[in-house]
C-alpha cells in the first residue's frame, strides 16, 4: 500500500474522558502505508475498489459495540496502547490482545471476509468488512481457520483463526493485533482511517 495516500493524522475527534479514564469516542488517525511491489499494490487497489459495492450488501450503520474477539479474554484485561509510539515514526493504530498461542479468534461483528493474506508487519491476517463499511483487522494469527475464504459471510460466532506471533510479533508474547478502520472514501486522502477499538469492545457472553 502506498505511503502518499496517508500522511499524519487525518482528523481528531472530540474526546471526553469516561469515568474509567478511557477516551469515550474513537479518534480516527492515519499512518503511512507500507510500500508494496507493483503486483501487490495492484491487488490492493482492486480489492479496495470493490469496497463500496460490497458495503452496500451490509447494514448502513456501523455496529455500536464489538464483541471481544479473543476467547477467554475480558475487556478489562486489555492494556490501552492506542496511539502509543512505535518504531519508524509510527503509532499503534489498534489494540493488542494477549493470549496463549492457538487461542481461538472470533469475528467481533457480523460481516463478510474481505481479505485474507500476510505481510511483513502484520504476519498472517484476516480483514472482515462489517456494517457501515468498517473494516476489522485481525493480525499476527498463527494460522487462519480451515476453510475460511474471502467473500464468506461471518457472524460473531465464526472462528477466523488463532492467536500467534507472525509478522513483527515474532519476538513478543502471542497476541492478536485488532484494528478497526472506518469506511473507505474514494475521495479521502486516507484509505485506512483507524479507530480506537477499545471503547467499542464488550465482553463476549459465556457460551
Amino acid at each position: 500500500m502506498t505511503a502518499p495516500f496517508v500522511v499524519g493524522l487525518l482528523l481528531a475527534a472530540s474526546s471526553s474522558l469516561a469515568a474509567s479514564g478511557r477516551v469515550s469516542g474513537p479518534s480516527p488517525l492515519c499512518q503511512p502505508e507500507p510500500a508494496e511491489s507493483a503486483g501487490r499494490e495492484a491487488v490492493w487497489n482492486a480489492k479496495i475498489a470493490r469496497l463500496p459495492s460490497l458495503a452496500r450488501t451490509l447494514p448502513a450503520r456501523p455496529d455500536p459495540a464489538l464483541l471481544m474477539p479473543v476467547a477467554g479474554v475480558k475487556v478489562s484485561q486489555v492494556a490501552d496502547t492506542w496511539n502509543v509510539p512505535r518504531g519508524g515514526g509510527l503509532t499503534h493504530a489498534g489494540q493488542d490482545i494477549f493470549a496463549g498461542k492457538g487461542t481461538p479468534v472470533r469475528s467481533a461483528t457480523d460481516g463478510v471476509v474481505w481479505m485474507i493474506g500476510s505481510s511483513v508487519r502484520g504476519g498472517t491476517w484476516v480483514y472482515v468488512l462489517g456494517a457501515g463499511g468498517r473494516r476489522y483487522y485481525y493480525a499476527h494469527l498463527e494460522r487462519v481457520a480451515a476453510g475460511l475464504k474471502e467473500g464468506q459471510k461471518v457472524t460473531t460466532r465464526t472462528v477466523l483463526g488463532v492467536v500467534g506471533t507472525t509478522g513483527d510479533a515474532e519476538n513478543t508474547p502471542p497476541h492478536l493485533h485488532f484494528a478497526v478502520f472506518d469506511r473507505y472514501g474514494p475521495d479521502s486522502p486516507c484509505r485506512f482511517p483507524a479507530l480506537n477499538p477499545l471503547p467499542l469492545l464488550k465482553n463476549r457472553p459465556l457460551a
